[in-house]
């Protein structure tokens, strides 16, 4: 089944617009990122529910792929009504479908085109203004370019790969076999800036400001007078859904923010706090223990995302009752959510399930409403200052939806539960006293399934291992491992096994996504 990720809704007619084909590279959604970074709005739809091209649309990019073009069953989109007739950007997978479907040739690799690779030729073109020879790029292929078709000529070379940027003569049709949208690019902010400014012609009027205005007005338009159930978490993205809904509809938005046991550390009666004087209806709804009921002896990871899943939503569904004529659901959903969540057909490849993202089931009756599904973290952050949130709640770090389930290994407990709300509360608390947790985009800790000895005083122990999680990220999408200083992962460290009962070991995650992910399940 199609997808399709875009602003439709927020934006008045004629609203200029880069249209991005995906075929299912993981990347695709940090090239929308980019964009929208450069104030240009754009709409990213798969390779083969190719939209309507409209005067809206100002240009076209090609995605990647884990395909490969001369796969069987490769991705083989319409161009009919894009190439040569629109400003069109091919980037790796992009760039060799072109190639291979247009009369070229495209072959495997001796070697896995993968890594930094260094332009050591650039011509004097549009695509390519203000990058010099020596720009570091990032490639990721198993195939190359080994023959351009007539009339393509070679705008870009490495020195292991020939093709690595061209230009059909007499179109605005460029192609690159690297991928600018990735930070390891050095220059490839100003490739794509190049494209949708240079050859494009966008004049880059997207802001937060202008996402707000337009949110709430057409908020206002879908849902009238409706009333709207909305589930608060504490975190950046419900606040922000629920602060744009709010300014929208007012008193028919109702908030209930359930606790599922699997909070942080006194985290249910401080988010009840923090939203007072907000102006939010907020209802508090203490489910714990049918969580924690429903979780006892379940191990695998996808089953407890399922589980507290459906406990979120019968639990929201007897909630919703309590309050007459609700029609909708809001909910804080983002883009990398969802294009971690949903698969159609090969694009964008599922890597695990959200429990707010996929519908709801029929019994509960409600449309679901989600401002924010197109945006990625930073974005919600800038929309949230643009409408005077409060940075100490906008600055906090992300939590998973599934809380500390996905962070205890194993089955869990209510034990093990508590060890690890004690230890991450030292861990936070640490960050914040040591003035290092703004510069940190997420951190965590892992309770994990297995025991260590140690020695505390005359005793042996055998106590369960916590693993400390820090990251820096954009997006979520990718993440590095964050270098805290060894004196302060040492005084945590001390702290949590003197404090701690059931502790005797602290380890530092330091693997970064790709290939690990944030979380450990």
């Amino acid at each position: 089944m199609g997808f399709k990720i875009h602003f439709p809704y927020y934006f008045c007619a004629m609203q200029q617009t880069i249209l991005i084909l995906d075929f299912g590279s993981q990347y695709t959604q940090l090239i929308a990122r980019r964009l929208r970074e450069l104030n240009v709005y754009c709409e990213i739809h798969p390779y083969n529910k190719v939209p309507e091209i409209t005067e809206d649309f100002k240009g076209v990019i090609l995605s990647g792929s884990p395909f490969s073009t001369l796969d069987r069953h490769a991705p083989d989109p319409d161009l009919s009504n894009i190439k040569g007739k629109l400003p069109l950007l091919g980037v790796c997978f992009g760039a060799q479908y072109m190639a291979h479907n247009f009369g070229g040739e495209v072959a495997p690799s001796k070697h896995r085109e993968y890594g930094r690779a260094n332009l050591s030729y650039v011509s004097d073109n549009q695509l390519f203004n203000e990058v010099p020879n020596g720009s570091q790029v990032w490639m990721s292929h198993g195939d190359t370019i080994v023959k351009l078709p007539e009339n393509y000529e070679v705008i870009a070379s490495t020195t292991d790969v020939e093709v690595a940027g061209y230009h059909i003569k007499g179109e605005q049709t460029y192609a690159i076999q690297f991928h600018p949208e990735v930070y390891h690019s050095t220059d490839g902010l100003t490739i794509l800036r190049n494209f949708i400014y240079d050859v494009c012609g966008c004049v880059g009027d997207w802001t937060p400001a202008n996402f707000v205005e337009s949110t709430i007005e057409e908020l206002k338009e879908k849902i009238r007078d409706e009333q709207v159930v909305l589930g608060l978490s504490g975190g950046v993205d419900s606040t922000v859904a629920a602060v744009l809904l709010s300014e929208a509809i007012g008193d028919n938005l109702h908030c209930i923010f359930v606790n599922n046991g699997l909070l942080r550390k006194n985290e249910y009666d401080n988010v009840l706090k923090q939203y007072e004087g907000m102006g939010l209806n907020v209802t508090g709804v203490d489910a714990s223990e049918a969580f924690l009921s429903e979780l006892a002896g379940v191990s695998e990871p996808e089953a407890k995302r399922k589980i507290i899943g459906r406990v979120f939503i019968e639990t929201f569904d007897i909630e919703s009752h309590r309050i007459q004529n609700v029609s909708w659901l809001g909910q804080g959903t983002i883009y990398p959510d969802v294009i971690e969540s949903i698969s159609a057909g090969g694009p964008s490849a599922t890597i695990k399930s959200h429990h707010n993202v996929g519908g709801l089931p029929d019994f509960m009756k409600l449309k679901i409403v989600e401002p924010l599904r197109a945006l990625f973290k930073d974005e919600v952050r800038r929309v949230g200052r643009a409408m005077g949130i409060d940075e100490e709640l906008l600055g906090r770090h992300p939590f998973p939806g599934p809380g500390l389930a996905i962070r205890i290994l194993g089955d869990i407990t209510p034990e093990k539960v508590r060890i690890l709300q004690e230890v991450d509360h030292i861990f936070i608390q640490g960050l914040k006293d040591h003035g290092l947790y703004d510069d940190v985009w997420q951190a965590g800790v892992m309770l994990l399934p297995v025991n260590s000895v140690g020695v505390m005083g005359d005793e042996r122990t055998y106590e369960k291992v916590v693993a400390l999680r820090a990251v820096e990220s954009t997006d979520g999408m990718t993440a590095d491992w964050v270098h805290l200083p060894y004196e302060f992962l040492a005084k945590v460290s001390n702290d949590i096994i003197n404090k701690v009962k059931g502790v005797n070991r602290v380890v530092y995650d330091i693997s970064s996504k790709p290939p690990a992910t944030i979380e450990w399940e």
